[in-house]
């Protein structure tokens, strides 16, 4: 199988992975294991999974310190992190330091599946070089450019970089321009939950994180707007 997915589980507690490669093994994905976090980023660097599973507390090196590394690295991987706390600062800790998303243990199999799916890159291909992937992207708004075929954003002619949630949520919002969602709207719409609960914060992180990204002063943002009470809105 070809396009068969990898799935890297990063977690100390044996019996956890154990199930964890059996379910995902079951559902089609390829595995590869590490339990700490040095052998974890290791491993991200020499598999090139399509997904990282991630738990918080580790041997060596927390999931956090992986995640943040990974991302310093200028790799876009989608990681979830698993917290066994229902903390909501590990929560959002995790998404401010670049994670898509994160499941709090004891999960159901049922869910983490779903979320694993959600997350997986809808395409792994190899992006064009910047300046052809630049002149082939669509004028969005300003100066804010989207290649939907390469999956890059570019402000001004220059690339920007984005995880996949995060690249997502923008031509969500930029394909329905000055039409406002709920967070909750978001949920079901780009993180593709049917379930939200308390989840809703993952949406405002997202977009304060790609307001930092994509934004010339991510206080005064000209892009994706909020509407108070209602929700976000890409301006154009």
């Amino acid at each position: 199988m070809g396009d068969q997915k990898t799935v890297l589980i990063v977690e100390d507690e044996k019996n956890i992975v154990d199930i964890l490669r059996f379910n995902l093994q079951r559902e089609g994905y390829r595995t590869c294991e590490a339990y700490d976090g040095e052998a974890g980023l290791a491993q991200a660097q020499t598999e090139r999974p399509d997904l990282i599973l991630l738990d918080v507390m580790l041997p060596k090196c927390s999931g956090f310190d992986v995640c943040r590394r990974l991302r310093e690295q200028g790799d876009n991987v989608p990681v979830i992190i698993l917290t066994a706390r229902e903390e909501e600062a590990d929560k959002v800790l995790g998404l401010e330091i670049g994670a898509d998303d994160y499941i709090t243990k004891p999960f159901s199999m049922r869910e983490l599946i779903a979320r694993v799916g959600a997350n997986i890159r809808r395409t792994a291909m190899t992006p064009p070089a910047a300046s052809a992937a630049a002149a082939a992207a669509m004028p969005v708004s300003g100066e804010l450019s989207i290649n939907t075929d390469s999956h890059q954003v570019f402000r001004a002619g220059k690339a920007i970089d984005l995880t996949q949630r995060e690249y997502e949520l923008l031509t969500f919002l930029a394909s329905h321009p000055n039409k406002v969602y709920s967070r909750v709207d978001l949920m079901e719409q780009v993180w593709n939950y049917g379930y939200v609960g308390d989840d809703v914060r993952t949406v405002d992180v997202t977009v304060r994180r790609l307001r930092e990204k994509i934004e010339v002063d991510p206080a005064n943002p000209v892009y994706i707007l909020t509407r108070r009470g209602a929700g976000y809105y890409f301006a154009v």
